[in-house]
């Protein structure tokens, strides 16, 4: 009796285990998990590109024997190239298809690694870098409108939570991978090792994603045209107001350089508006604006990055000017951020397909709000678990809300939209950074003025007293306090949502595959 009970027993667990292997090999051969594993090497690459080169800057700037002002054009040429050119880029892939402009755009990335690395002189790493940003451009929208278009609409917020890990398990990578390979192989190796991983995800792709083109015809049966008058303006646009944020705090807002830079941005922006809502075939069709979900969405998706972005900026400041941590060990500490992004970002995107974004997005904002709290809180003699408690509150506050925020976005457009309108939300988040990085270092730089001290970051860095650090904390709290209340403004707009009904599980999936 207990031998057939045993064999009974036995065949049970043989059962399930074989049922076990054929749903998960069902899952791993589904194409829509396929399309994700393609797209997510070159997403990990380029997420961990910037990571690597950030660390590998000291060194560039020594061998080079070139300041630091010049040098950071490696990476601010590179993010302002990226910046001014999601939105053609994504408008592009909808109309020629996804899959070509993303493997276009990976070999043009692999390219421009190939000359950074083998740059003779800064002006050659420069200009490779921004080409590279032509490609990353290509790939960072058009990547992540793969994968969602590859699930059912009733799994689009879990798509978005699975781009999410991945580009936070690369932000993880990045520093470490790029610290290793500076100590070992020299700096140049960090641009080099992006070529074999690339190649890797762009044969991936060639094999794996099928090409459909979804772009539909214009009301009156015309096919639609790439709008060249409206990507040059929204390029010029974009480049003279980042080039002013970036430029303002060094130059000054008064100078005559960064007042042309603001005024040709407006003038830039005024015409882009008039001819995007006058043309047949749009970059992007404003009118969606006058969508609840859409314009709602899109401005708390500003409004909480403008408000936590500075956050990652100022407070490695803190840690080292006035905690006193080695730049490896406030690394270190910021870790657990990006993990708790990675974390909750697919959890959060899976649930908000099950049960509606609201309440999701609206509780991210309370984490976040939360976190920013505490962090205008701190003195100069704030515990280190007050500080990481802080910032993994506001970064798993933006995990939560990230997912279920694009998810409410993207649902006003079809499937044919989703290159444009990823591109648009990556070009928010962008220009939001560069906005809240200003902003915030303003803020601190006026409060120091005002005790008498010199009105720059370059001081704190100097550590020129116990003066300047209480100057540098009081200003970094008033710069939270603000940040938090633009927080609190976007929780308000979260709530005016109008939130449809949930999607019901396990939705119906799509027959034929899409990219």
């Amino acid at each position: 009796m207990t031998a057939a009970g045993l064999l009974i027993l036995t065949s049970g667990f043989i059962l399930m285990a074989l049922a076990c292997v054929s749903v998960a090999r069902r899952r791993i051969l589904d194409y829509k998990y396929l399309a994700f594993s393609a797209v997510a090497i070159g997403m990990f690459a380029s997420v961990m590109d910037h990571g690597s080169v950030n660390v590998a800057l000291p060194t560039i700037a020594g061998h080079f024997q070139s300041d630091f002002t010049s040098v950071q054009w490696v990476t601010i040429g590179y993010a302002l190239t990226i910046s001014a050119l999601l939105l053609p880029m994504g408008r592009l892939s909808d109309l020629l298809g996804r899959k070509k402009v993303y493997i276009i755009g990976s070999l043009v990335f692999i390219l421009g690694a190939a000359v950074a690395g083998s740059s003779s002189n800064l002006t050659i790493l420069i200009a490779a870098r921004i080409f590279q940003g032509c490609g990353a451009a290509m790939t960072q929208g058009t990547g992540m409108a793969i994968v969602i278009a590859a699930f059912p609409e009733s799994e689009r917020g879990k798509a978005i939570g699975l781009i999410m890990t991945m580009v936070g398990t690369g932000a993880i990578a990045g520093p470490a991978i790029g610290g290793l390979l500076v100590d070992a192989l020299g700096w140049r190796s960090v641009f080099l090792a992006n070529i074999p991983l690339t190649l890797l995800g762009v044969a991936a792709c060639m094999a794996i994603l099928v090409e459909r083109h979804d772009a539909q015809p214009t009301q009156d049966g015309q096919e639609r045209k790439f709008d060249w008058l409206g990507a040059a303006l929204s390029t010029g646009a974009l480049i003279t107001l980042l080039l002013a944020l970036t430029n303002g705090p060094r130059s000054g807002w008064t100078s005559p350089l960064i007042l042309v830079e603001i005024q040709s941005f407006v003038v830039l922006l005024g015409t882009f508006i008039w001819w995007e809502l006058r043309t047949t075939g749009p970059l992007l069709d404003l009118r969606l604006f006058q969508r609840n979900v859409f314009a709602l969405g899109v401005s708390a998706h500003f409004l909480l990055f403008l408000g936590s972005s500075a956050a990652l900026f100022l407070t490695p400041f803190y840690l080292q000017v006035v905690l006193g941590y080695t730049p490896r060990e406030t690394g270190l500490i910021l870790v657990p951020n990006a993990v708790c992004m990675a974390l909750l970002g697919p959890l959060s995107g899976h649930l908000s397909d099950r049960f509606g974004w609201r309440r999701f997005t609206v509780g991210g904002l309370v984490l976040s709000t939360t976190g920013l709290f505490l962090l205008s809180r701190l003195t100069e003699g704030s515990s280190l678990a007050h500080v990481m408690l802080a910032l993994m509150l506001q970064s798993s506050g933006m995990g939560v809300f990230y997912s279920p925020s694009s998810s409410s976005i993207l649902s006003t457009v079809g499937k044919e939209g989703y290159g444009v309108i990823v591109g648009f939300l990556n070009l928010i988040r962008n220009a939001a950074n560069v906005t809240s990085v200003a902003m915030a270092a303003a803020i601190v730089t006026a409060t120091m003025g005002t005790m008498g001290f010199e009105p720059s970051l370059e001081a704190v860095r100097g550590g020129s007293g116990a003066g300047v650090t209480y100057a540098f904390t009081l200003g970094l709290r008033h710069a939270y306090v603000t940040m938090m209340g633009l927080l609190l403004v976007a929780m308000a707009v979260s709530i005016l949502q109008v939130s449809p009904e949930p999607s019901p599980r396990g939705g119906q999936l799509e027959e034929a595959p899409t990219s």
